[in-house]
């Protein structure tokens, strides 16, 4: 069994609903510390003048776990984000179909990040027809060390095989899988191209992004990608 193991962010990109899709389980690292003015609270969408960030404000206190951080509601963040995806987004040729998706969500009170991270990915991997299923890192007893926190997940999971993102070689201890009979796959993500509501074509966007201009049967151009 492959697992994948990550934070939990707002609105992925396409590597990361890969990195999901390939996974016979995938678990939401929620137990990490949380770091600002990265992925965890915000990404990035399409506009005529290139791409812009959409981010979820927080309140949080160093060093604060992911699953403890609290969103700032006193910010109208939510009509801020409906108003961006229905502006950039408002004449891809299936942004009617999917918007519904998103505008609720976003009409919800949400007081805690990883909750809504992790209602946002659930949406997503509906849409683009991803059955793996998700589970959380709180729900077990995992070490503090990341190796140590990964294999931990593995064998909580039953998993033996961990996908391991690009990055992961900076910081992995692969001894430490080993010695527990769990091998280790590093993703190698090639980002598809395909068309956007803007030229020319900007990669690394939200998974939104392929969703509203390609509807979810898009999400073969991630899946052709790899086996390329």
């Amino acid at each position: 069994m492959r697992v994948a193991i990550h934070q939990p962010q707002y609105l992925p990109w396409l590597g990361y609903l890969d990195k999901l899709d390939r996974s016979d389980v995938f678990v939401l690292l929620d137990t990490v510390q949380f770091k600002k003015n990265e992925w965890q609270n915000r990404n990035r969408i399409r506009t005529a003048q290139g791409w812009q960030y959409l981010t979820v404000p927080v309140l949080h206190e160093f060093p604060q776990r992911l699953d403890q951080v609290r969103i700032n509601n006193q910010t109208d963040w939510r009509r801020k984000h409906v108003q961006a995806l229905e502006t950039h987004y408002g004449k891809a040729p299936h942004y009617g179909r999917y918007a519904s998706l998103f505008l609720e969500l976003l009409a919800r009170d949400w007081e805690r990040l990883s909750l809504l991270n992790e209602a946002v990915l659930s949406a997503l991997a509906g849409a683009f027809g991803i059955t793996t299923p998700i589970v959380k890192a709180s729900q077990f007893e995992a070490r503090e060390e990341q190796t140590g926190r990964l294999v931990d997940l593995c064998k909580a999971v039953g998993a033996d095989c961990y996908l391991a993102g690009a990055g992961g070689r900076g910081y992995m201890n692969l001894e430490g899988f080993q010695a527990e009979g769990i091998a280790v796959e590093v993703q190698d993500f090639m980002s598809p191209e395909y068309a956007q509501v803007y030229r020319p074509f900007i990669a690394g966007l939200s998974a939104v992004d392929l969703l509203f201009n390609c509807g979810g049967e898009g999400f073969r151009y991630v899946r052709d990608a790899r086996t390329r």
